[in-house]
């Protein structure tokens, strides 16, 4: 179960007048449970996306944007490898989680910093504006991930990269095994086809940059096993509750089964003997052609 030449370019940009794509369909809904899950994943994944920025080599001075930042994202890393002379806009498509993220901004004090709303498919902002493009956990989450790709690559300068980290479901482990676990699982996954994402997003990284022209690709993979008492040992629970209104009104599960599952499932990974694993992650990284 699952469940981004010289830089010389800093300074905010701002969305042009295009008018808006259909509303985006976004796997896991908004609820304030999900805004707090998504705050509290900026810490879990903290590390992977430090690897990531590493990987990328992002410099002082640069101009980056965090597409689908939510609550948080990693706007206080970009903040921090850019300094002063660069500058990160965060952006996302839920007013709640842009409100979050300016507070958060604001808390921190991140002078280099600021928040917009904007769909990631379609941003309306000038192209060739990004020294880098970022994605966390975002590509998973939507049907047409290529899209958003594509605008990835359309908003950063030629020479400019483009980096993701991205889940994988391929890799999730619940040992031993309870069958509480494989059908919430079943509805987990019926719920997030139903919606068109992919869930095993992770390993197509590399491919989706290559198709989006990016050269200079190179692609991790990290797997981590959660002791007992880590939040992320039950994200695949939490992230069913997310999902719950959805789930019912598409007659996936009742409301009944749902609480038993839960139950459940939290008690056996509440065993310190039992084994979890929730997914795979993929870091992938990629660079504009300068022609």
């Amino acid at each position: 179960m699952i469940f981004p030449d010289s830089p010389g370019m800093s300074g905010p940009v701002s969305p042009g007048s295009a008018p808006p794509l259909e509303s985006p369909v976004y796997a896991l809904g908004s609820s304030p449970a999900e805004r707090e899950r998504l705050r509290r994943q900026s810490e879990e994944l903290r590390a992977l996306s430090t690897t990531l920025l590493d990987r990328v080599g992002v410099e002082r001075g640069w101009n980056a944007i965090d597409l689908g930042c939510g609550p948080s994202g990693i706007i206080d890393l970009l903040a921090e490898r850019v300094g002063p002379e660069g500058h990160v806009t965060g952006l996302d498509v839920n007013p709640s989680n842009v409100t979050l993220a300016c507070e958060f901004v604001d808390e921190l004090g991140l002078t280099n910093a600021d928040v917009a709303e904007g769909d990631a498919r379609r941003t309306r902002l000038p192209p060739s504006s990004f020294d880098l493009a970022h994605a966390r956990t975002l590509l998973v989450t939507i049907p047409d991930p290529a899209a958003v790709v594509a605008e990835m690559v359309r908003l950063v300068r030629p020479g400019g990269w483009v980096a993701a980290v991205e889940p994988d479901g391929g890799g999730s482990v619940c040992y031993p095994p309870h069958p509480a676990w494989d059908r919430l699982s079943l509805i987990y996954w019926s719920s997030w086809q139903s919606d068109g994402a992919d869930l095993f997003i992770g390993r197509r990284l590399p491919e989706l940059l290559r198709q989006a022209g990016l050269v200079d690709i190179g692609v991790e993979a990290k797997a981590e096993i959660y002791p007992a008492g880590h939040s992320r040992r039950t994200v695949g629970p939490d992230l069913v509750r997310a999902m719950r209104p959805k789930i019912v009104e598409r007659g996936i599960a009742n409301e009944q089964e749902l609480d038993d599952l839960d139950q459940a499932v939290r008690e056996h990974l509440n065993d310190p003997h039992s084994l979890v694993m929730p997914n795979l992650f993929f870091l992938a990284w990629g660079r504009k052609p300068v022609t």
